[in-house]
């Protein structure tokens, strides 16, 4: 599918050979809880795609990066779904490092290491909760001499066995003794930090969307990222960052997913003309309005406020379209396709989490009605 090989030809600029190695592994066994594909990420330079030149890596901006995603998806929905977690976890470090005195000494040297050392970093915030604030903490801080004592689990948490490097949203006494919003960062092989089994389906697998629990794990203060005197809107910036960049790539992954399944039935000639015409424009306008809120974004069309509603307005829209496309697809693949052919309708269900990931449309109904009426975006 034409749409489909220009991102492919992005993703092997940035990543040659990776959507080979890949194809190399059947379908089943790429997508399955044991499967090699994250390691073949890291090996062909997955790491570094949103990092900036100037710490090592290659600095892709939003277009092509949801270009690159969306190549991701059709070859592996697990690949791209998981390492979503890293690329939007590197949005928001990445963004804080570039105002001077953003970060302590330590936290700029961590990122400065994440290329050479190919740092695959996982993200405990809210994923997987359909209903829940992408930020709120799922992990309990307790300050002690020097730090912090993280206690809590993410279930799921996306690369859990692959990961070097936790982000997790912890909740910090603030000024006065209220509670305000901060980021850990968790070396994987932190004692205390433990990975168990959590996944229970054939969907994703190949994420790695395990339970990973904190039991008494100690974090220096210079591994966590909150807000001071002289910079009040540090984890506001991350926030914002966050919530666009997240819902950008993840929504590309998924568009993937349903853009191969797209590409079977053309090539199969399958239905009639209109019938074809009509999978295709589903899952091409799914991905057109997420590449359209990349441009935006890339180009400093919209403040982090319109940016967030236009890329949430977007996602929503894709979940509909993209069930659309892969509906009909397998409908016009056949019964006996569906039979003998277990990668399609594997591609098919992998379409579907997209509505799990947060936030969820109804929790964010009151806060865009309120927004498109003309008050602020309160999510």
């Amino acid at each position: 599918m034409r749409s489909l090989d220009s991102a492919r030809a992005v993703c092997d600029r940035y990543h040659p050979g990776l959507l080979k190695a890949l194809d190399a592994i059947p379908f089943t066994e790429r997508e399955a809880l044991d499967s090699p594909a994250l390691g073949l990420f890291r090996s062909h330079g997955g790491v570094g795609l949103l990092v900036p030149a100037e710490f090592g890596g290659f600095g892709a901006d939003p277009v092509e990066a949801v270009r690159v995603q969306r190549a991701l998806g059709a070859a592996s929905p697990s690949v791209a779904a998981g390492v979503t977690m890293h690329h939007f976890t590197v949005s928001m470090l990445y963004a804080l490092a570039q105002g001077p005195g953003r970060l302590a000494p330590a936290q700029l040297q961590l990122l400065h290491r994440a290329v050479p050392d190919q740092i695959l970093m996982a993200s405990g915030w809210a994923e997987g909760r359909s209903q829940q604030n992408i930020f709120t903490p799922s992990v309990a801080a307790e300050p002690v001499a020097g730090g912090y004592r993280l206690n809590g689990a993410k279930k799921p948490c996306s690369l859990a066995r692959s990961m070097q490097l936790l982000t997790a949203s912890i909740a910090v006494p603030g000024p006065g003794g209220s509670p305000e919003l901060a980021l850990a960062l968790v070396p994987a092989d932190a004692p205390g930090l433990s990975v168990h089994p959590f996944w229970g389906t054939d969907v994703l697998a190949a994420s790695e969307s395990e339970e990973v629990r904190l039991s008494d794990v100690f974090v220096p203060d210079d591994m966590v990222i909150r807000t001071t005197d002289d910079d009040p809107h540090r984890v506001d910036d991350l926030q914002a960052a966050g919530v666009i960049w997240f819902e950008m790539l993840i929504s590309a992954g998924y568009t993937g997913a349903a853009a191969a399944l797209a590409e079977v039935v053309l090539g199969r000639e399958r239905g009639g003309a209109a019938e074809r015409a009509a999978v295709v424009v589903a899952a091409e306008s799914a991905f057109a309005l997420l590449e359209g809120c990349a441009r935006a974004v890339r180009d400093g069309d919209l403040d982090s406020e319109q940016a967030m509603a236009q890329v949430l307005v977007a996602r929503y829209a894709a979940q509909d379209a993209l069930a659309r496309a892969s509906e009909l697809s397998l409908e016009l693949l056949g019964g006996v396709d569906f039979i003998r052919h277990r990668e399609h309708s594997m591609l098919a269900a992998s379409v579907r989490p997209l509505v799990f990931h947060p936030p969820g449309r109804v929790s964010t109904a009151e806060a865009l009605v309120g927004y498109f009426a003309g008050g602020p975006l309160a999510l």
